[in-house]
């Protein structure tokens, strides 16, 4: 812990939140009147992940970029490609009615984070991009036994390094908390930082994505700010501008 290892170390670092809020443009609102309750769930945003994102971008003075459209009608942590990214909501919607929606949604957003990251890695810099989630306590009946996940690609060793720092940092800032790596999902799954690896080299590039139990939000355990002061000194300790 007193000793940051230099492939950890990064010399840019972006906040991405791809789920920050479950806004509905206006003419889409007929598709999901009588919705409001799914739109209230994790289904229809990730809860406190955009509060959290700001507060670390602030903190940092780091650029934060968020998407505030529900995900229910565009889904940013997934492919293009990908079938689910447009949810079930979205069916009645012809083909040319989807693809506006992803060049006039979609695309922008996932320009200006690849642009971000581009930029700094083109000026010599090792980005950090630390991808902002919250995931709900209880999916299908089973409790999720952690208050933060970490998700990486095992196969890059900087991102490793980067999630066993966090966790060990966590685990001695944080009493009583539990954190555990690509939990509670892979973080080879499909998704944004993904995408990005496919793009920049494991030297030049750091996707990681940050999960956060929803239950810190929704039922101010007092753990949330403790977390997210936590995960900035941490984040502060791994870059060397």
């Amino acid at each position: 812990m007193n000793k940051v290892k230099m492939h950890c170390q990064a010399s840019f670092v972006i906040i991405t939140c791809e789920h920050g809020g479950n806004k509905i443009p206006p003419e889409l609102s007929p598709l999901f009147k009588g919705k409001k309750e799914i739109l209230k769930s994790h289904r229809g945003w990730d809860p406190g992940a955009l509060g959290t994102a700001k507060k670390i971008s602030t903190s940092l003075n780091v650029p934060l970029i968020y998407e505030e459209i529900s995900r229910l009608v565009v889904e940013q942590n997934r492919s293009r490609q990908n079938s689910s990214v447009f949810s079930e909501y979205m069916s009645p919607l012809s083909k040319e009615e989807k693809l506006e929606l992803l060049e006039n949604v979609y695309d922008p957003y996932h320009r200006k984070i690849f642009k971000t990251i581009k930029d700094a890695v083109s000026k010599g810099k090792r980005v950090l991009h630390l991808s902002m989630h919250s995931f709900t306590p209880v999916l299908n009946g089973k409790v999720r036994n952690a208050d933060t996940g970490l998700l990486y690609d095992p196969s890059r060793t900087g991102e490793k390094e980067v999630c066993l720092y966090l966790q060990e940092f966590l685990l001695n800032q944080v009493n009583g908390i539990r954190v555990r790596r690509n939990y509670p999902y892979l973080g080879i799954s499909d998704g944004l930082t993904k995408q990005m690896r496919k793009m920049f080299k494991g030297d030049r590039y750091l996707g990681i994505e940050i999960e956060i139990n929803q239950k810190h939000y929704l039922q101010e355990t007092g753990m949330r700010n403790r977390i997210e002061k936590s995960l900035i000194m941490a984040i502060e300790a791994l870059t060397d501008r």
